[in-house]
């Protein structure tokens, strides 16, 4: 396994990073412990949470995610081998996230309350990277890469880095970190850290993929110039790219068999591009999954990939596509897919 800085944090995760939202829901708390059992023995070092999960959020399992990470720290006792991400909510109506029934807003108040409840659940008295897992501000987000201005008020990057400083000066996080951002509001908080207002980002979690490379239009750059790590979440497109689906099949106990929540992989262009990766899979002699994860591992810009599994099969298959070696004649094929159909699910 292969590890990388994180931002200028100075901590060094691993190329693959374990993501969680489907435990408490589709995994029991057994089954999460079994693949972090497997995820660490093979290198990871490296998990991602959120106080949102699991996936889809509901007011009934919100936090179970967390609880079953804190269950097997206690059981392991290696809390310390571990670098690990958690999440704030943004702005949403969702109102189950705060004792008072607010809806949830990147509020002092509101943050604060985060924080204590990850750490409870959890059973760790810090946490690694502490992550905003999307914006204050309202925005289109998860579906789109048209922007449509919506005048509202929102608490800003200072406002913002102000109070992860006093957590950060606690010692109940360590770094920080955006997810679902725009490079307007990473070039913000960059903005407000050098002004004073708090601590320096260190990453940015954003989507990923063979059929969503948008991320390199405005915000690699960044990654570059001023090290903030991108921490790829969906490489496989919520499953679409391992060809499950594929012909309109429907395997059961699937999240779309269970959930019908993928419309963001289901666009008009979105079938004849994986059909394109497909065959360059079936060229080469690789299994698809492997091949897009791969593909997102090794960009340049990218410090961790967000793998997730509900089986231990596609784990072991997702851990393993570290091995794959992609040739530069299969990155040309693979580029020429998609200048033909790009990104077209944003």
């Amino acid at each position: 396994m292969e590890y990388r800085e994180l931002g200028r944090t100075g901590l060094k995760v691993s190329a693959l990073c374990l993501g969680t939202m489907t435990w408490g829901e589709q995994n029991t708390e057994a089954e999460a412990h079994e693949q972090m059992d497997y995820a660490t023995a093979h290198g990871i070092n490296f998990f991602d949470t959120a106080e949102l999960y699991p996936i889809p959020p509901k007011p009934q399992t919100q936090g179970r995610t967390e609880e079953i990470i804190g269950s097997w720290f206690k059981a392991r006792g290696n809390r310390d081998q571990i670098i690990l991400a958690s999440k704030v909510v943004g702005r949403t109506k969702m109102t189950w996230f705060r004792k008072s029934g607010e809806p949830g807003r990147l509020s002092k108040a509101q943050i604060l309350e985060a924080v204590e409840g990850s750490l409870r659940r959890l059973q760790t008295d810090y946490i690694d990277l502490y992550q905003l897992h999307w914006p204050d501000r309202p925005l289109q987000l998860f579906g789109g890469l048209g922007y449509q201005h919506i005048e509202a008020e929102f608490h800003s990057a200072a406002e913002i880095l102000e109070v992860l400083a006093t957590l950060q000066q606690a010692g109940k996080i360590r770094a920080i970190g955006l997810s679902n951002e725009t490079a307007w509001g990473v070039a913000q908080f960059l903005a407000a850290a050098e002004a004073g207002a708090g601590p320096r980002i260190a990453s940015i979690q954003n989507a990923y993929n063979l059929l969503n490379r948008s991320f390199e239009i405005d915000l690699a750059e960044f990654s570059f110039r001023e090290d903030i790590s991108l921490l790829a979440y969906s490489p496989l497109a919520q499953g679409y790219l391992t060809g499950k689906y594929r012909g309109g099949a429907l395997p059961p106990g699937s999240r779309k068999a269970l959930f019908n929540r993928l419309q963001r992989y289901e666009t008009p262009g979105a079938e004849p591009a994986m059909e394109g990766y497909f065959k360059i899979a079936e060229k080469y002699g690789l299994d698809p999954a492997q091949m897009a994860l791969q593909f997102v591992t090794s960009r340049p810009f990218v410090t961790s990939n967000i793998i997730g599994a509900t089986t231990m099969d596609q784990l072991k298959t997702n851990i393993a596509s570290t091995a794959v070696e992609l040739s530069e004649e299969l990155l040309a094929e693979l580029e020429q897919v998609h200048l033909l159909h790009s990104n077209p699910c944003p």
